[in-house]
C-alpha cells in the first residue's frame, strides 16, 4: 500500500500515518514543520518524527516538506510518488494549521477578517489542490482511497452552528468534498469518505490542558466530553481499516465518525476502549441527561 498523509506534522494525521505504517505501508508525511524549521504554527512535532514513527510500526515512512498552498510544491510531491512508486493508493487530507486564527463564539463583524480567510484556505483550498495533482496517480488502479478528515460529521454540522463561520464553513466543507471525490472517483473504483476523530487528545491538546497521555483524566475541563475523548490512534486504526478493506466502497460518499468505523471493525483505542463522544455529546451533554462518561467508552 502506498499512501500519502498530507498534513501529518501531529495529532490526527500523525496518527493515520503511523496507523497506516502499522498496516505495513508505504506512507509519504507531509507538512511545513521540520526539524531545521517550523510553520507558523510554532509547535515542536516535526515530519521526520512522524516518518520514524512510520517506519517503526513496521512501515516505510518518507518525510516531505511540503506547503500545500501552493500548487508547485504539490506539483513537485506528484511527480515524486509517481517516479518512487509509479500510483498512490490512499490519499489522506488532514491539512489543517488553523488552530492560531479562529476565535471562538465571534460573529463575522468582530472575527479578524484577514485570520478568517486564512483558515479558509489552509482548511479548504489545500485539500483542493492536493487532490488536483494527486488524484490522477490514484485512479491509475481500481480500489484507491481518499479520506478527508474533518471535525463533524455532516449530520452533526448540518443543524449546529460551529462557533464562527469561518470554522463552520471550513469544516462543511471537507465534508462536502469527501462527497465530491465519491462522485469523479466512482467511474475508476475509487472511494472518498469523510472522517471526524471525537475530542481528540493530541499533543497540542494535552499542552492545553497540562497534562500528558498518562494523566489526561486529571485535567480541569468543563465539558464532560473529555473523559469519552480519544487518541489519535483510534482514528488512524479506523481509516487503516477502510483502506485494507476490499469492500470499502460502501462508505464512499458518506462522513462518519471514528467510533462508527470502530464498531463497524471491531477497534479500539490504545487502551482498549472504543469512545463513543459524538453519542455522548448529543444524547448527554445536549440534553442534560445523567449519565456515566465511561458508558460511552
Amino acid at each position: 500500500m502506498i499512501a500519502l498523509v498530507a498534513g501529518s506534522t501531529r495529532g490526527t494525521g500523525r496518527g493515520i500515518a503511523v496507523a497506516l505504517g502499522a498496516a505495513g505501508a508505504t506512507v509519504y508525511c507531509t507538512g511545513r514543520s521540520t526539524r531545521e524549521r517550523r510553520s507558523e504554527m510554532n509547535r515542536p512535532e516535526t515530519i521526520e518524527e512522524t516518518a520514524e514513527l512510520v517506519t517503526a510500526a513496521g512501515g516505510t515512512g518518507i518525510a516531505v516538506q511540503v506547503d500545500h498552498l501552493d500548487p508547485a510544491q504539490v506539483e513537485a510531491l506528484a511527480g515524486r510518488v509517481e517516479r518512487e512508486q509509479g500510483r498512490l493508493d490512499v490519499l489522506v487530507n488532514d491539512v489543517w494549521g488553523s488552530d492560531h486564527l479562529w476565535e471562538w463564539d465571534t460573529p463575522v463583524w468582530k472575527h479578524d477578517m484577514d485570520k478568517g480567510l486564512r483558515l479558509l484556505r489552509l482548511a479548504v483550498d489545500t485539500h483542493i489542490i492536493s487532490s488536483r495533482f494527486l488524484l490522477p496517480l490514484l485512479i491509475r488502479n481500481e480500489g484507491g482511497l481518499v479520506v478527508e478528515v474533518t471535525d463533524g460529521t455532516w449530520e452533526f454540522n448540518e443543524t449546529r452552528y460551529r462557533q464562527n463561520v469561518y470554522y463552520d464553513l471550513a469544516k462543511m466543507s471537507v465534508n462536502r468534498l469527501a462527497f465530491a471525490w465519491s462522485n469523479e472517483l466512482r467511474p475508476y473504483g475509487g472511494t472518498g469518505v469523510a472522517v471526524t476523530p471525537g475530542f481528540l487528545r493530541s499533543e497540542a491538546m494535552l499542552d492545553n490542558f497540562g497534562v500528558t497521555e498518562d494523566n489526561w483524566r486529571e485535567a480541569k475541563v468543563d465539558h464532560k466530553s473529555w473523559l469519552v475523548s480519544e487518541t489519535p490512534a483510534y482514528v488512524g486504526r479506523a481509516i487503516a481499516a477502510i483502506a485494507a478493506d476490499p469492500d470499502k466502497q460502501r462508505w464512499s460518499g458518506r462522513s462518519v465518525d471514528s467510533g462508527q468505523l470502530a464498531e463497524a471493525y471491531g477497534l479500539t483505542d490504545v487502551d482498549g476502549s472504543r469512545p463513543q463522544v459524538w453519542r455522548f455529546i448529543t444524547e448527554v451533554e445536549e440534553t442534560g441527561k445523567d449519565a456515566d462518561p465511561a458508558d460511552y467508552r
